[in-house]
Parts: C-alpha cells; structure tokens; sequence
C-alpha cells in the first residue's frame, strides 16, 4: 500500500536554529581557507531567504539591493508552480546578520562573478557543489538534523532543504507572531494549503 499524499509531501527532515549557528561556526574548521567565508555566506543566506538550491545557485550579485539588505527575484529563477501560472518577481527582506555577512563576502571574494556564489572551477557554484559543501561542513560540525520519524539524521542528511524546512520551523516556533502566510510568503508556496501540507507538524503546540 503506497503512503498517503500527504505524507509524501511533509517536510521530513528539518535544522533547528542551534544547528544551523553550529553549521556556520564549523565552516571555519573544514575546507579551503579561501572558500570558509563563502560557505558560511550560503548557509546564511539560504537559512535566512529559503531559496531552494536551483534558484540558490542562480542568484547574480546584481540582484542584491539595498547595501545587501534586500533580494530581488525575478520570475525566471524561481520554480515554476505546477500549473500554467508562472511565480511573481518578488523582493525577500534580509536579516541585519545576512546582509553584513555578505557585505563582508563580497568585499573578501578571492574570484570576481557576475555570480553570488562561484566555486573553485567555475563562475557558478552547482546545486551538487553545494549539497557537497553542506555535507562535509555537516559533517564536520556533528550536525544530526531532526526527522519526522521522531529519529535523528547524519550529516548526508543536511540538505539545501533541510536548511529551507529549517526557515519554516525557525518561523514557526522561534520568532513571535508569525502565521503560516508568513511562511507561505518567504517560501513562496502556490497556496497556504501546500504551507499547511508540508509543515503543520513542525509547529509545537
């Protein structure tokens, strides 16, 4: 018997907000010295905006706004809704420790990219440059991120969208007098019932 539809779509391993400070913290003990900045610049960036990574790794320099305090979203990035209406532009507000954080990044970078986040090899990290950072940094920090299963995960767990089920918990059960529309809008779902699907077991009640 196959699992219900719902179940198939609820977020099923998720970061709390110590995990994710662990994470960044861990990016300063692993890896090229060169890249440990940048890292933890797309822990904080994904953690804060979350973008899922095929819209993460697309994202220009040019489409920082306001001293970094603001992301512009043009449609052609953004994942398709699963019917004939396409996302909106939209411009997501960033965190005040976001926005130093990539100040710092970008005035540090050791390559010049029209990109946000270029890799060793090329212009543009990969969606696999980054499930592969986040992994090692994971793994390294001890990271075990938490599943719907009541269990607990291991470092090839800590996905890019662990990071953003991460957004909907942080929202959730960490900051004051937000509603599920709030997580809708930040994480730009079709509609609240695809909120309500994924993440009505995140919230404690």
């Amino acid at each position: 018997m196959s699992a219900p539809a719902d179940s198939k779509v609820r977020a099923k391993v998720w970061l709390t907000p110590d995990q994710v400070e662990v994470l960044r913290s861990a990016c300063y003990a692993t890896g090229a010295e060169y890249l440990q900045q940048r890292n933890e610049a797309i822990i904080a960036f994904t953690y804060d905006t979350g973008l899922r990574v095929g819209e993460l790794v697309q994202v220009d320099i040019s489409l920082l706004r306001s001293n970094n305090s603001e992301l512009y979203l043009p449609t052609e990035i953004q994942k398709d809704y699963p019917n004939e209406n396409s996302p909106p532009p939209v411009t997501l507000e960033l965190a005040d420790d976001t926005a130093r954080l990539l100040s710092a990044y970008l005035t540090n970078r050791w390559k010049e990219s029209p990109a946000l986040f270029p890799s060793r090899s090329s212009d543009r990290i990969s969606e696999q440059g980054v499930r592969n950072m986040l992994h090692k940094v994971a793994e390294a920090a001890a990271v075990r991120p938490y599943k719907i299963d009541g269990s607990r995960g291991d470092a090839g767990d800590v996905t890019p969208h662990a990071l953003r089920h991460g957004v909907a918990y942080r929202m959730m059960n960490e900051e004051d007098e937000n509603t599920l529309y709030d997580v809708r809008n930040r994480l730009r779902h079709r509609s609240i019932q695809t909120t309500e699907r994924i993440y009505d077991h995140l919230l404690k009640v």
